[in-house]
């Protein structure tokens, strides 16, 4: 028995991950933080799909435990696939973030993406085939004022599973990146699309579709994964534009969520 593990995965597009991998009838561990009901989702996708699933919950910030958890999952659980699902974000200007915000988003985003791979990788090469998938955003393309560090993070993403992918090429693992565009995870990520109007659902998708594809071009191969037409045109016209008027572009538009953002 082999096991997929997907961070953040109690809600949101981790939740629709684990969804996807059990109807495709893979043994899954969640991994979440504490009070996220992922003892019921681990129990209602057991009953629906008769898979193994495992859940852990605790705090991916904490570097100590953070080590301690995954080395206790790895001891447990053959582990072939692994999605780097866990990340925050959030709109404000740099002023009103707090020193304790803008840490999280460092320590959740990249260093535990980081940490969590590097765990993983020794007990992954011990498997004929392995996967591993991260999750970016299409916000790593380009800076954006009033986010500042998410898409410096995901962008560290992008860079980290670009570079993992040649470093591996040939050993049996596969690394892929994706870059989902807007995503209904929550209420204030539905109210900041929805004051975008036209504009912010261009590129939304339903996060099945997003799930459900980003599993399919994982499992593919694919080291670049960008669901949604409408998002591969964006990047694509975005490439075209000067850097100075790209930023100011989504800048503006980008502010105009702080109203709305939690």
């Amino acid at each position: 028995m082999k096991y997929t593990l997907i961070t953040g995965a109690s809600s949101g597009l981790g939740r629709e991950f684990a969804i996807q991998c059990a109807r495709m009838g893979m043994h899954i561990v969640l991994v979440a933080l504490p009070g996220g009901n992922t003892a019921s989702l681990a129990e209602q996708l057991m009953l629906e799909y008769n898979v193994d699933v495992r859940f852990f919950e605790f705090d991916l910030t904490d570097a100590d435990e953070l080590e301690k958890r995954i080395d206790d999952i790895l001891r447990q659980y053959p582990v072939n696939f692994l999605i780097n699902n866990a990340g925050i974000g959030g709109t404000a200007s740099i002023t009103d973030t707090s020193l304790e915000r803008i840490d999280k988003i460092i320590m959740l985003n990249v260093r535990s993406t980081a940490l969590i791979t590097r765990q993983l990788i020794p007990h992954m090469l011990r498997h004929e085939r392995s996967y591993i998938m991260n999750i970016s955003s299409m916000a790593a393309f380009t800076p954006i004022a009033y986010k500042t560090v998410y898409p410096a993070s995901k962008a560290f993403i992008s860079v980290f599973s670009l570079g993992l992918k040649e470093e591996l090429a040939g050993t049996g693992i596969s690394v892929s990146v994706v870059y989902p565009g807007p995503i209904l995870t929550n209420s204030g990520t539905s109210r900041r699309i929805i004051s975008q109007g036209l504009k912010g659902k261009m590129g939304l998708l339903p996060t099945p579709d997003i799930a459900r594809k980003a599993i399919r071009m994982t499992l593919a191969g694919y080291p670049v994964i960008i669901p949604g037409l409408m998002n591969r045109i964006s990047h694509f016209l975005m490439q075209l534009l000067p850097a100075g008027f790209k930023l100011r572009l989504v800048s503006r538009e980008v502010k105009k969520e702080i109203s709305y953002s939690i």
